[in-house]
Order: structure tokens, then sequence, then C-alpha cells
């Protein structure tokens, strides 16, 4: 479905940088990711983890932590996670998982808090799906940054969350909602019938 509303890109040092969750009440469809890439870098850095498997494996943690602790303790530790290995000298799939986490989290409440109206938003002090998103770009743009992580790179994490992050992420928080699941452009595998009652 066509969303609602988005967040819009960001400018950063000059080049556009978008990693963004829409935050429409209907379907949530990501830009691409473009953060610049600094001079004399080199055109991608070197993974050397299983890139689906560490996004797997991380979607199941938060996705563990949302639905038993709630959004509160995700962010937290989301925030811990980016300042624990933040301070590594090269880029990980530690630090990788931080990002994947962000994004699927931050995914999820734009989803939700997209749904309700603006002035209960205020009267709960929450922030607008909108800022919610606009937020996450930030951060993942600044990580991808820090470690001179290529758009071309930037770009291949976010697919990997979106094919096989976020529908583990999804079916871990929502075990009996593969429809949320499905809207939220996670894909139910139907053999998979047997989760949906856990």
């Amino acid at each position: 479905m066509i969303l609602a509303r988005t967040a819009a890109g960001f400018a950063m040092m000059g080049a556009a940088a978008t990693w963004s969750v829409a935050a429409g009440a209907q379907t949530a469809a990501p830009a691409p990711a473009q953060p610049p890439a600094a001079e004399g870098a080199p055109p991608s850095v070197a993974i050397t983890w299983d890139r689906a498997a560490n996004i797997k494996e991380a979607a199941e943690r938060i996705g563990l932590i949302q639905r038993t602790r709630g959004a509160e303790a995700a962010i937290k530790h989301i925030d811990a996670c980016y300042r624990t290995h933040g301070l590594a000298s090269a880029y990980s799939a530690a630090f990788e998982a931080c990002i994947a986490q962000d994004y699927m989290e931050t995914k999820l409440l734009t989803r939700i808090y997209g749904r309700l109206p603006p002035e209960r938003l205020r009267k709960m002090g929450a922030p607008t799906a909108d800022q919610l998103a606009q937020a996450m770009g930030r951060r993942v743009v600044a990580a991808f940054q820090q470690y001179k992580v290529s758009a071309a790179d930037a770009t291949a994490v976010q697919s990997e969350v979106d094919k096989v992050g976020l529908p583990i992420f999804l079916r871990t928080v929502f075990p009996n909602a593969a429809a949320e699941m499905d809207a939220l452009g996670g894909k139910f595998d139907e053999t998979d019938k047997s989760k949906e009652k856990n």
C-alpha cells in the first residue's frame, strides 16, 4: 500500500544519507541507505562473518526483549549495544547487529506510533513516527560513517535485514500474528504455521 507519510532523507557531510523507515499507517517501506563514503576510504568494509546468520540472531535477541520486556527495554538494549560495540577500532558483526536491531525496532515502533493520533502522542510525551524514523536514520548514518562503510555495503545490510531479519523479529514479537508481520513487509512462511501457536 501507499505510505501515508515517509521519513525524509538527511544531508550529512554534503551527501544524501537516507536510512529511513516509513511512518505510514499502512506499510513500512525503507529508502535505500546512502551514507557518504569518506575520501580515500576503501569502497567497502571486509565482512568476515555470515551476515545473514548475524542478522537472524540479532532479530531473535531484540524480538525477545521487545516481547518480554517492552519497547523501553529494547531501546535501552540498542543504546547499550551502540555504546559498547561502537568503541571497537573496526566495523564488526556485533556493531552491525546493533544497526539491524535499531532498524527493526524502529520499523515496528513507527508502525505502532503511526496509528496513534498526534494529540495522544503529545499527551503521552511520545515522539511521532516521523521523529522516531528520523532519529534512527541519523543514528544509522552516523554508525556507518564511523567505520567508513560504503553506501553499497549499507544498502546490503538494509536489504539483508529486510529479507531475513525482519520476518524473524516480527515472528518473535508477534508469534500469533502472521498478518501483522506481512503488513510490515515480512514474509510469512506457510510451512511455519506450527510456530504461530507458540
